[in-house]
Formats: C-alpha cells, structure tokens, sequence
C-alpha cells in the first residue's frame, strides 16, 4: 500500500491528465485548489477542504458520500474501544484454554480472541456488547441525519437550485387518455391544490421510432470511426484489402447474405438515418401525445407544496412527483403503462433471482478448488502430479486466480444489475442507481456473506446429523444431538482469520483506486497495440464518472461483514476503521481532482445508505444472539437482545418522520395565503418554455459527425466516395432558433454557399481532428461528450436546467456543441426586418386557427385551461431571424446581412473534399439534409 502511494505521488506531477483533469477542464467555481509538484503537496489542500467548500465544489452527492465514509470511520473506531477492551479480555481469560486444540502460536492465538471456548455467563460480555453497538450506531446515524437534512436546504437554497426550472416543476405519469393535454395537466394540478398563479404545462408527444434512429445513427457513425481509424492506422501505406461489413439488420433493403464495403455502406447508412431522421422530425408535433407530461409554476415553494399534497393521492391514477432534471430521465421508460412496468419489475427481480442462485455455485467452486488448489490435487490424481511438482508456480496462481476471477465478476455486476434496472422500468437514472446499489449489495450479503460463511457449518451439520442416524437415532434427536446453533458458530469462528485477512487487502485496493493503475495500463494498451478513434483518445482526456453504485455496494458491505463479525473476532473492528480512516481521504482526493458526478441528485443516496447500516445492525444483532445461545448461554440472555430489533425499528420511523420530509421537499404546508409571499417587483416567468426545457431530446439533440484524425486528411478522398452533411438538429419545430445549415469550415457562410479549395461543389463529411485537439477541453460544451463526462453542464459553468433572468431560452439550447464562436455576440436585426423574415418563412405560419385559440375580442372569454398550450402552439414565436448570406452582389452590398454561424455546433478541423459537380442540387442529398 504503501509503495503504491508513492508510485502515485511520483506520477501526479506529471500525469495531470489522468490525476487532476478538473483542475484544467472545470470553471472557476468548481475547480478544486491547484497542488504543488512536490512529491506530497496533494497533502496539504485535500486536509483543507471541510465539508462546506466540498459541496460548492464537487456537488451534494459526493460530499454526502464522504460523510458517509466518515462516518463508518468514526463509527468503527468507537466501536473498536469498546469491542476489543470489553470482548478480547473475556475470551482470552475467560475462555476454556484446556479445550483448545495443539495447532500453530498463530492459529492457537486467533482463536483465544474469539468465543469458541467461551461458555456460559462470560457470554453476558456479549450482550452488554450489543446493546452499546446499537446506540453508538444509532447515535451516529442521528447525528449524520440531521447534517444530511441541512446540506439538503442548503442544497434547496442554493442558488443552483432556485434559479434551476425542475425545482419548481412537478412531473406526472401514467395520464389517463381524456387528460392527455395541457389543459388536462393543469386540471390535474388543481385538483390536488390550488395555488395563486396557474403553471405552465406540456404534454409530451409520441416520438415514436426517433430515440431508436439516433441510437442506431449514433452506433453507425462510431462504427464507421473504428474502421477509419485501423484502415487509415497509417495513411501513407493503405491496406491493399478495404474493411468489409454485413449489413445492419435493420437495414430492410440491404442484402444480409454477403459482406458489403464497409465505408461506402456506413457512410450510405448514415445519410438514410439523417434523412428519416430529419422527416420524422418535422412530423412530431402531429403524433399522439403520451401519459406523461411536465407543470411549472411561478414559485418553488407552489411546487413542493403540490407535490407534498400529491404523496399519497393519485388523481384519476396519475402519478405527481417533483421533475427530476431533464439529463437524469430515461426517456424511453417515461411511455410504459402501471401494468407494463410492474411486469418488468417482476421479470426484473425474476432474473436477479437467477443470478443470485446461479452463482452460489460458482462462488462455492472457487472458495473450495481455486482459493485452495491443494484441495483440487486431492480430487484430481492428474492435477495432483503437477501440482507436487511444481509448487511455487501453482502457489502464484492460487494467489492470483481467485481474486482475479472475483474481481472480474465484480466488475461486471454493475453493468449488468443496470441493465436490468433500465428494463425494469426505472424512471430516472438516479432511482436506477439505488436499485442497482440495493441489488448489489443484496447479491453480495446473500453470497459472499451468508452463503460463503454458513457453507461449512450447514455441510458439518448435515455430517453429523446423518451419522448419529446412522447410530441408531431417530431423525429428531440427531437434529437435536447435531447442536447446530454450536456449529455455526465453531464454523464462523473458524473462519473469522479469513475476513480479517481479505479487509486488510481492501486497503490495497483503495490506493490501486488512487494510483488508477487499471486506467493507466488500459490507456498505455490502447495507444500502443490498438487503433483508437480521435472520440475515444478524447474522452479517455474527460474526467471519469463516479459509480456512487459500486462503491456504495463496496463499503457497504465492508461494514455488514465487520458488524456481523464484531462480536466473533473482534480483530475486523480496528482492521475496518483503519480502511475507513485511509479511504476517506483518499476518497477525497479523487472526487474533488479527478473524477466527477455524472447525474446530480442532491444527496438522494443517503436514505438507502442509513436504511443499509440498519439492516446491517439487525443482522448482528441475530448472529450475536446465535452465538450467545452456541456458546451455552441462557434464555434470558436471548431475551435481553430481543428488544434491540423493535429499537432500530422505532427509531427509523422516528427518523423517517423527522428528517425525511426535510430532506426531499423545500416546503411542506399548504399555500393557505400565497400572495403573501409574491416579492414586489419579482419579474413574472410566463414566457418559461417547458414544452421546449422538458422536451425529448431526440427532438434537439444534434447529430454526430465522423471523426477522423488530422494525419489522415488526405486520404480521405481517396477512400471515401459518400456525403455526410451537417446534422441539423435545430432546424426542427421543436426548437427555439430558425436558421440555414451554416458552413463548418467557412465562417458565416450557409453550407451549400461555401466554396472551399477542392471546388464551388465541396462538402462537409468529417470532422478531421488535429492532434492537438485530441483533449477533452475542446470538446465539453458539446452533448455527444458531455452527456457521459459533463453530468448536467454545471461543472464546466454552463448548467443545463438553467433559467437566466436575460433569457428564459433553455441552456440546453445553447450549449449544444458550441464552440469558441459562440462566445461572440450576433448582431440584432432590426424589427421591421425580422417582421420581414416571419412573413416568408413557413416556420413562422399563423396555427392559432387550427388550434381553434379563441381571442380576447370574442365575445366568449377563453377557457382557463386552454391559454397556455405550449406543446401545441407558439413552437417558434421568440426565434431568432434567419442567418444571411454575405454579400455577393454590388446591389447586396448595400444591404444589411448577417451571419448565425455563432449558433452552429461542432469543433475545429472539418475539411470538404472534392466530388462530382451537381447542377441539380435540389435532387442532392443537401435538399434533404439543409433546405427542406
């Protein structure tokens, strides 16, 4: 462990990529203090930071994830005092020493620390012991409670979240069908409680296939970029053979029989996708709306005391939550009906069920066989003969196969509880989280824990059981003569040494964590044998996400084990404190350097964690009371344990009462005056777009262009015979700036106006990659990146839910893969000719008849419901003018033109390449892509 530190503390100084990059890619609010390149100075700044500056810097989740660690410190090493001074005493004075076997000092000595020849009323010891365990547990969980509830008003009256639009959203699911509108939401809402100003509502619309076109457009493109990158691998000597490919299967006119040219069909590929892609969405607006739907209001305090109100009542069956932030739904579960979801989540536990089961087996074999290879050579007279004769080299595989193997599974857990989780039909990527966190843990305290542990003793039961049948007993009073409760504990005690042994290793792993040596030989691996794309070369430059799951799951175990064993060794008390106490720190300094919360929850991890330490507490309690009874202890002793499991239960509802309201609702009565607390001269929010902030973002979400690096460039003429355009993304009903494709490479011109040096005819197919612009700094503002390493925008200084006083446009809008023109500002045209500009464009028509809006001068006053319809009508009514091109005329000159390149997206580095003149440029893939 500790040359492990060292290796990092050497590399830190000269790795910043890898060991700081939030030093380099946050903004000045959230960059965590610059460190020294001496050999220890990342001492000095992580020991600074207190709780208070965590939370502006690195969020409310990972600062409760600290405290969470601190407190198992803490928790532990109070523990430790009372464990090891009361219990190792007794059983070393106490203890029957003519009963224990002749074996090694070392083994001899463990034992004595334990309750294995312990009988009788020593074992008082043990219940005097449990009851302190459980109120110093209590204590600290009260006392991190109530923190946790003032970091979360904290966290509510910060200005992050008042100025955010889902704090004063509610979000509803499963709509009945005659409710499915924006009047219905409004209704809705209402009829749970009345507030002063009526909110702003969206019905979603159907988006049909389109996640599924920009998924599959998304794969095709990062597809055709691994091909590029090991067909041009080394541009001045192309492989004789191009790259061949067969064809997608959900390319119905393509013939999957035979392998087609992989450039020329992925390229084909993804102009098919851009163009059903741009048709469906220019249709969207006139699908079917679907059961879910968003409602803002004026006041944070109107939506919290609605979703309050709407805890325990389902109007007309819907479901009124607070909205989430728009990057932590999963969209494509938001559709499923009540029934459909719990058929999911039946299937869902159905199979973790499964999985659970299925590797007790697995985990048995490698427990008994990989763990101990001698035990293999018994069984397997082959094997035997080899392992005799080549002990040191079968010894370094027993050391490395077993942890090797179950590091791997451990690995992959994750991914694969979160899979299932997305197909259970989890809402939000926060509520997957803690359902993969609490299947995990699950997984690893049935298996690990109670499986691993309660083997022996079960299988020696059953051994003893079947002999004294055998000696002419009956069934029952071999059960009886088998003592099992005597067994499971000589069987836990036995194998105590070993959880000692494998929580000392979790330190090492901890400053493996630290040092990210898996990343760095990844990485190093990478670059050097294989071909990596310029997209992953710069996201490997990105800061990592935390998976608040896994590490969770980890140390959550960690603490199950240790309260399991406390009373059986108590050894694994200061061992874990000593983990607890490392770990926090260095825990420390990877989330406030290097790695980042990639969907914020505002510290919604903490009720699991405190429920988790509970139940812990609850299952030592009853291993306490088994090894009481298996050490001979009497009735009464049992007795005075019982009542611990009722305390903990009280006291969770007590806390559930107290803190639990606070921690997840800003305000909780009812607005019986609201108008009181409207703020003279507070400036009204009716122009918020809901309908465009809560939209899918399939509707707005920019196409990816193929990336390919800068050494390549040219070549690509060569080997390229396609057309890839521009995505368009914004030019769709659903967002707020109406605009021509503007030119990548010449700035200020409209892509088909743009005449670069290989001809008047050129086109933008990829975006070519210089090598120094290989970094992640280039590339934050844009979705395709951020979306995995940004979190919500707030990191880097541009905070997706946003809502400015200047401009109630959507952050998302504005932030999608801008560049550094963006920070220039767009001349205004003046009115008459922005009036002009609605006048032609057909994105500006009049729908107010269609939607059969009444106005004021009618004699009838409008519906009340009805004034708002934000997902019907006014689409583009605050666009900004259509881009101009640049004089070409001496009559133009005059004139006023001016540029929206400004708005455009992607980086730097695109080049047009040369291809056959089109007079008929309407019939050009351009007329699909950039006019229509």
């Amino acid at each position: 462990m500790i040359v492990i530190t060292l290796f990092f503390s050497i590399l830190r100084p000269h790795n910043s990529v890898v060991y700081a990059p939030k030093v380099k890619h946050a903004d000045k609010k959230h960059a965590p203090p610059p460190i020294g390149n001496g050999l220890f100075a990342w001492f000095l700044p992580v020991a600074r930071y207190h709780e208070a500056h965590l939370v502006e810097k690195v969020g409310l989740d990972a600062a409760v994830f600290l405290r969470f660690t601190r407190m198992c410190r803490n928790i532990f090493a109070v523990l430790t005092l009372f464990g090891c001074g009361i219990l190792i005493p007794v059983h070393v004075l106490r203890g029957n020493k003519a009963i224990i076997p002749q074996e090694s000092t070392q083994s001899r000595n463990f034992a004595l620390l334990t309750p294995q020849y312990t009988q009788g009323s020593p074992m008082w010891s043990h219940v005097v012991c449990s009851w302190v365990f459980d109120i110093v547990i209590i204590c600290f969980l009260w006392i991190n409670y109530r923190a946790v509830a003032r970091l979360r008003r904290q966290y509510f009256e910060s200005p992050e979240y008042q100025m955010s639009l889902n704090s004063r959203s509610v979000w509803m699911t499963d709509i009945p069908g005659p409710d499915r509108s924006d009047e219905g939401i409004l209704r809705i809402a209402d009829s749970i409680e009345q507030t002063a100003g009526i909110p702003r509502a969206a019905i979603v619309r159907n988006v049909k296939e389109l996640p599924d076109l920009i998924e599959e457009h998304t794969d095709t493109v990062k597809n055709l970029e691994s091909i590029l990158a090991k067909y041009l691998k080394n541009p001045d000597r192309l492989p004789a053979k191009r790259p061949t490919i067969r064809p997608s299967k959900n390319d119905r006119r393509a013939n999957h029989n035979r392998k087609v040219d992989a450039i020329e069909y992925l390229t084909s590929r993804i102009r098919d996708l851009e163009i059903e892609i741009k048709d469906v969405r220019q249709t969207i607006d006139k699908r079917n709306a679907m059961p879910y739907g968003f409602a803002t209001y004026e006041r944070i305090e109107e939506a919290h005391s609605v979703a309050f109100a709407a805890r325990k009542k389902h109007p007309h069956g819907v479901t009124v939550k607070l909205a989430p932030k728009p990057n932590d739904i999963i969209w494509k579960n938001l559709p499923l009906s009540k029934k459909a979801r719990r058929g999911k989540k039946l299937m869902n536990t159905f199979w973790v069920a499964v999985l659970t089961v299925v590797w007790i087996a697995p985990n048995a074999l490698i427990a008994i066989f990989l763990s101990n290879l001698s035990n293999l050579s018994a069984l397997w007279p082959a094997f035997a003969k080899s392992f005799n004769g080549n002990q040191t080299t079968w010894a370094i595989v027993q050391a490395i196969a077993a942890p090797a193997l179950t590091s791997l599974v451990y690995l992959l857990l994750p991914i694969i509880f979160r899979r299932l989780s997305i197909k259970a039909g989890d809402l939000t990527k926060t509520s997957r989280e803690k359902h993969v966190t609490h299947r995990l843990y699950a997984f690893f305290v049935f298996n690990n824990l109670i499986v691993f542990s309660a083997f022996s003793a079960v299988w020696k039961f059953i051994v003893s059981v079947i002999e004294n049948h055998k000696n002419n007993q009956s069934v029952w009073d071999a059960i009886r003569n088998g003592h099992l409760p005597a067994q499971i504990m000589v069987t836990l005690c036995t194998i105590s040494p070993f959880w000692v042994v494998w929580l000392l290793q979790r330190n090492l792993g901890a400053t493996i964590d630290l040092a990210q040596i898996i990343n760095l030989t990844w990485i190093w691996f990478a670059r050097t044998f294989l071909s990596p794309t310029p997209r992953q070369t710069i996201d490997w430059t990105a800061p990592p996400p935390f998976d608040y799951a896994s590490y969770y799951n980890y140390f959550l175990f960690y603490a199950t084990v240790t309260l399991c064993y406390a009373t059986l060794q108590p050894l694994v008390l200061p061992v874990t404190a000593f983990y607890f106490a490392v770990d926090t720190w260095l825990k420390k300094y990877l989330l406030l350097y290097i790695f980042i919360t990639k969907t914020e929850s505002g510290g919604q991890f903490w009720n699991i964690v405190f429920n988790r330490i509970l139940f812990a507490t609850f299952l030592a309690n009853c291993i306490a009371a088994l090894v009481i009874k298996g050490a001979l202890g009497s009735w009464i002793m049992i007795a005075c344990i019982a009542p611990l499991p009722f305390i903990l239960l009280a006291f969770k509802v007590y806390c559930d009462n107290t803190f639990g309201k606070q921690c997840k609702y800003y305000i909780k009565a009812k607005l019986n005056d609201p108008e009181a607390l409207a703020e003279p001269g507070q400036k009204s929010r009716r122009n918020d777009r809901i309908g465009i902030k809560f939209g899918h973002p399939a509707l707005y979400k920019p196409l990816i262009t193929p990336m390919v690096h800068a050494k390549a460039q040219h070549v690509l003429a060569q080997i390229y015979r396609g057309r890839l355009g521009s995505d368009d993304a914004t030019d769709t009903g659903y967002s707020d700036i109406a605009m021509m494709p503007m030119s990548k490479s010449h700035h200020g011109k409209a892509a088909r106006s743009a005449s670069g040096n290989t001809g008047g005819d050129s086109r933008e197919m990829f975006e070519v990659v210089p090598e120094a612009n290989l970094d992640f700094a280039f590339y934050k503002n844009r979705a395709e990146f951020s979306d995995e390493h940004g979190g919500d925008g707030e990191l880097y200084g541009r905070p997706l839910d946003l809502v400015s006083e200047r401009s109630q446009t959507p952050a998302s809008f504005m932030s999608d893969d801008s560049d550094s023109r963006s920070q220039s500002p767009a001349p205004m045209l003046p009115r008459q000719q922005r009036m002009d500009h609605l006048a032609y464009h057909p994105a500006y028509r009049d729908v107010s008849g269609d939607l059969g809006h009444q106005g004021t001068t009618g004699a009838k006053r409008p519906d009340l419901y009805s004034v708002h319809n934000e997902s019907e009508r006014r689409l583009l009514s605050a666009a900004q003018p259509i881009g101009v091109d640049e004089p070409t005329t001496e009559h133009d000159a005059g004139k006023e033109h001016y540029e929206m390149d400004r708005w455009r997206t992607g980086g730097s580095g695109y080049v047009g390449l040369s291809g056959p003149a089109d007079d008929d440029e309407a019939l050009g893939y351009e007329y699909y892509r950039g006019r229509r």
